[in-house]
């Protein structure tokens, strides 16, 4: 992940995914909706109004809101908003999880109702705002559904894990600068069902912050049994990349083949996709 991402995560307190949840999994939307011209402004909150069966009702999404590809992309952007790019569209409602200089409040001044739904931190956040997106869209049958299939497929993917495998140690990387996330950001309370071992804890706690910069040093020293790459797409590391570095080869993830490159966006985003991500991870841990 390039740094103004690793910083815009900070922002966010972030930082997650069905194998890919169907847009049309039950019925009708549960109440009529008043809003039939939605904007995104997160990539999160766009994934979840197409998962609940939203999409029709979606005019417009910012240009990080890459899935799904039927998704209208613009060049709206959720990072330096403008206020009248936004209004040409005649939304009835906004999306955001991030308001530089409030400029929800100049939409809202214009009649355009705003709804913050910020990073989650944890997983109980990510299901409350599908929810909460699924009441504003008319969606709450098709968003409680989501949710209750997620928490199904993530203690089936937990349990899948034998507990010998349930405490070994990990580091999650966002970007080749080595800067990680902790067990106090979303993707860290992903990997708290696991019960692994965040060798990023330690280093945070000693700095101030959930998204500390490590060292080489210190992540060879710790020794991680897991390696999820977070900078695959972005910065193309991989398993080979990973096993090049300086004394990285005796790492035991190394030796055991337990580095995983994961979508970028996926490991990102605390929607859906979430349950995708945690396959990946337990399917690595299960490995030799």
């Amino acid at each position: 992940m390039h740094r103004n991402a690793v910083a815009f995560l900070v922002t966010f307190s972030v930082a997650l995914v069905l194998v890919s949840f169907p847009a049309a999994s039950s019925g009708a939307p549960s109440t009529a909706s008043r809003y039939h011209r939605i904007i995104s402004l997160s990539p999160t909150i766009t994934e979840d109004l197409f998962a609940i069966g939203a999409g029709k009702q979606v005019v417009a999404v910012d240009s990080q809101s890459n899935y799904p590809a039927s998704a209208p992309q613009t060049s709206l952007s959720g990072y330096t908003p403008n206020v009248e790019a936004i209004a040409g569209y005649h939304p009835d409602l906004v999306f955001i999880s991030y308001n530089p200089n409030h400029f929800a409040d100049q939409l809202r001044h214009l009649g355009i109702r705003v709804v913050m739904e910020p990073g989650a931190t944890n997983l109980k956040q990510a299901y409350s705002e599908i929810t909460s997106v699924g009441l504003l869209t008319g969606h709450q049958d098709r968003a409680n559904l989501l949710v209750r299939s997620m928490k199904y497929r993530l203690s089936e993917i937990v349990a899948g894990v034998p507990g010998v495998r349930r405490h070994l140690r990990l580091y999650h990387e966002l970007d080749p600068t080595y800067y990680s996330a902790t067990s106090r950001t979303f993707i860290g309370s992903v990997y708290r069902l696991f019960g692994f071992a965040n060798i990023a804890n330690a280093a945070g706690a000693s700095a101030g912050t959930d998204y500390p910069q490590l060292s080489g040093e210190y992540i060879v020293k710790r020794n991680p049994q897991i390696i999820v790459l977070a900078d695959s797409k972005c910065c193309g590391q991989t398993a080979g990349t990973v096993a090049a570095r300086s004394g990285w080869k005796g790492i035991a993830a190394v030796q055991h083949g337990r580095v995983i490159g994961i979508d970028d966006d996926i490991a990102s985003r605390w929607g859906p996709r979430i349950v995708q991500f945690a396959a990946a991870v337990a399917k690595i841990a299960r490995h030799n």
